[in-house]
């Protein structure tokens, strides 16, 4: 069959790869001038910045992948485990490493409250439990209707563990002090959520990074947005980048021809890897649409963030690889971004740092030092330079304070990349950087489909089908789909 995919992000490169794989002549069009979707990257003054995911977890999930070929992920890039895997800081003085060593992760809770370590240890049993029942029998499945979820395990595991419960109500049940509740807490931010609208079931992401560990590819997250187009290639994959769809022809209930600002495409099938708001609102006519306005006005959409990829001409002291650094108005914090009547630039935002260069000689030139600052937004905020200068700046002035380190006297390169930009370069929905947050009705079956309901040769991979986001999860994504499609 001749397939078209719109979109040359992790989602369209693995499905791409797989189907030419299947037989299929694959050709990817890709809007932006090169691979990756938000695994893209730039370079600057010989300052490297991965623009988009810098976690490299859930290491089994890539392998899962790379096995489809015979190959495994390091044919492609080096993996180096993270000691410490990421540092916490609360305020000045309460700054922790999580280790990649657990007995010491175990004495570190122990200080935060009786028995912290022995709980720890217990909720990491059960996180380890769930994650490996997810991988067995939820993961690699699709859901169609609700007879998809009506599997005994299924059912029996739901009861078990509570999963209508909400992951802050879970947590705070089991723990009694700030610091490791908000410890496990944050990590449900990888799924774009927060802990009051998650499911307790997505505890399971502790054990991504508690007990399998946090991991590094030398050269960056580009090595793998590298390593999976080289795949693609290797399968016989043709790109064309800088070509944007402009709209899905359908006819008699099949996309005929995939028109572009180069020209236009037939097709057997066309999977759409682009944003799947997008792809439904404006690339489709209404009474092909199976998803409508209303539906993704009544979602729930996954943070949108500002973040600021600064150059500095020196080394820095006093933070790790990764940094998570957590507003002490929690509740506040998450209600700036995902309550509607409360939604704002905050004043007091959590934020994340990250600086490869401390573990990558080659992210940054000699004495000098690549960081990349994520702070989260409301999706559909307003943005400008001037509320983008505003809010960058208290954030370094909040990092300096706690860090005991001047940054802003260091830069010599400075980009920002905040919700317009989301909007134009990834067409996103409201300017999400992830797409759906993963809440109850929001999970498996309730996700959109990767099958349209509406035009029969159209179909849909990446971050917003199940399973869901992160770049292992929209290779799970395109090995469903790929299945489907077989």
């Amino acid at each position: 069959m001749e397939i078209i995919i719109v979109g040359a992000g992790f989602g369209g490169m693995s499905a791409g790869a797989l189907l030419s794989r299947d037989g299929h002549e694959v050709t990817i069009l890709e809007k932006n001038e090169q691979p990756g979707g938000r695994g893209s990257y730039f370079e600057d003054k010989g300052y490297y910045f991965d623009m988009g995911p810098s976690w490299y977890l859930m290491s089994e999930l890539y392998d899962n992948f790379f096995q489809e070929f015979d190959k495994k992920a390091e044919d492609f890039f080096n993996l180096e485990k993270l000691d410490p895997s990421y540092r916490i800081f609360l305020d000045k003085k309460r700054v922790w490493d999580i280790s990649a060593n657990l007995e010491e992760n175990y004495q570190l809770f122990d200080g935060f409250e009786e028995n912290g370590g022995e709980k720890l240890k217990k909720y990491l049993q059960s996180s380890k439990e769930l994650y490996e029942f997810s991988l067995e029998e939820m993961l690699y499945r699709d859901y169609n209707s609700i007879l998809d979820l009506l599997n005994g395990k299924l059912l029996f595991k739901g009861y078990k563990l509570r999963l209508w419960e909400n992951l802050q109500h879970f947590i705070d049940r089991q723990f009694e002090s700030e610091e490791a509740r908000k410890i496990l807490q944050y990590a449900i931010g990888f799924l774009g959520g927060s802990p009051e609208n998650a499911p307790s079931f997505y505890h399971l992401v502790s054990h991504s990074d508690l007990n399998l560990g946090v991991w590094y590819p030398q050269g960056g997250m580009r090595k793998v947005t590298q390593g999976i187009y080289e795949l693609a290639l290797s399968q016989g994959v043709n790109f064309h980048f800088q070509e944007e769809v402009e709209l899905l022809e359908v006819h008699e209930d099949r996309v005929k021809r995939v028109i572009s600002n180069e020209g236009f495409y037939e097709a057997d099938v066309v999977v759409v890897n682009a944003d799947y708001a997008h792809s439904e609102l404006d690339l489709l006519k209404p009474p092909y649409q199976s998803y409508d306005e209303k539906y993704w006005e009544s979602r729930t959409i996954s943070p949108s963030a500002l973040v600021a990829y600064l150059g500095i001409d020196s080394r820095v002291e006093n933070l790790a690889h990764h940094n998570l650094f957590l507003n002490k108005d929690w509740d506040s914090g998450f209600e700036a971004v995902f309550n509607p009547d409360k939604k704002a630039w905050s004043e007091d935002s959590s934020y994340y740092v990250n600086v490869p260069s401390l573990t990558d000689d080659s992210a940054a030139p000699e004495g000098g030092e690549t960081i990349y600052i994520l702070a989260p937004l409301a999706p559909g905020l307003e943005d400008s330079d001037t509320l983008r200068e505003k809010f960058l700046n208290q954030i370094l002035d909040d990092l300096e304070e706690k860090i005991d380190f001047n940054i802003q006297d260091k830069v010599v390169v400075k980009k920002i990349f905040a919700l317009n930009d989301f909007k134009t370069r990834y067409n996103a929905y409201k300017g999400t950087a992830f797409g759906l947050s993963h809440t109850m009705d929001q999970t498996a079956l309730w996700r959109p489909a990767h099958k349209s309901k509406k035009v029969e040769n159209l179909y849909y991979t990446g971050q917003y089908n199940h399973p869901g986001i992160g770049v292992p999860m929209t290779l799970v994504s395109s090995q469903i789909l790929s299945q489907e499609i077989r």
